[in-house]
């Protein structure tokens, strides 16, 4: 499995970063996850491009991560692509239906299939993924990915505080994406310090986990989190960058 961070920013645009979104392949597989600003050009500069993606899986429904989700269905449609997939936790009809109310001369253009999921096991893209419940200021899903091959599994917080639960949800992964928003002298709910990460995440097996969704405050001080988290949690502690790829 592969993993490549197209955008590691949040809502607060950080140069060098556009906002969230991964893409994971494996074999002939290709899954977008989350579609914020940027991200459709981060994903031109791929070798899958927004031509080889007909899969897109939102953790919530926040602006950063869905914001090039309609930019994404005209650069298909212009492409010649002919449909799009289009999956999340609940209220992800709802949402997508407003976005077309909106672009209204997008309708028909593409064959657009929604699906919500919850914190259950689903297939999507030729990728298991299992749901988790995380804890933010909206309804939001973590998600753990493996695929037939049986290869080492890939887990994304999504946008969440941390705590425990989650750390048990990615015990045994090779690697962690983790929402890391603010340092430690940012006083925030609904994301998380990187103390707060390394707490959260001390005592399980998962191999390497990398930092992501820096806002500003934490983008100026990298080195600071990685330090921070390392002080409580074993394994490999890395900051993503846009572009980075990972092999699993």
């Amino acid at each position: 499995m592969r993993v490549t961070f197209l955008g590691t920013g949040s809502a607060m645009p950080v140069t060098g970063r556009a906002q969230t979104g991964l893409l994971l392949e494996s074999d002939s597989n290709a899954l977008l996850v989350d579609c914020g600003s940027g991200v459709l050009a981060r994903l031109a500069e791929t070798e899958v491009g927004y031509e080889g993606v007909s899969s897109v899986l939102l953790t919530h429904h926040h602006l950063d991560h869905v914001s090039d989700l309609m930019a994404l269905v005209k650069a298909r449609w212009l492409a010649g692509q002919d449909r799009l997939e289009i999956v999340g936790p609940e209220g992800t009809e709802d949402l997508v239906e407003g976005l077309f109310d909106v672009h209204d001369y997008l309708k028909g253009r593409l064959d657009v299939q929604v699906r919500e999921v919850g914190p259950t096991e689903f297939g999507v893209a030729g990728f298991d993924v299992m749901g988790f419940e995380v804890r933010h200021s909206m309804p939001t899903l973590a998600y753990r990915f493996s695929n037939e091959r049986g290869e080492a599994d890939f887990v994304f917080s999504g946008d969440t505080e941390a705590f425990s639960a989650l750390g048990d949800f990615a015990d045994g992964a090779s690697v962690l994406a983790h929402d890391c928003s603010f340092p430690d002298d940012v006083d925030v709910s609904n994301h998380p310090t990187p103390s707060q990460v390394g707490e959260a995440l001390a005592g399980w097996d998962i191999d390497s986990v990398y930092l992501t969704h820096l806002y500003p405050h934490a983008d100026r001080v990298t080195d600071d989190l990685r330090a921070s988290v390392s002080e409580r949690f074993d394994g490999e502690v890395r900051v993503a960058k846009d572009g980075l790829v990972v092999e699993l």
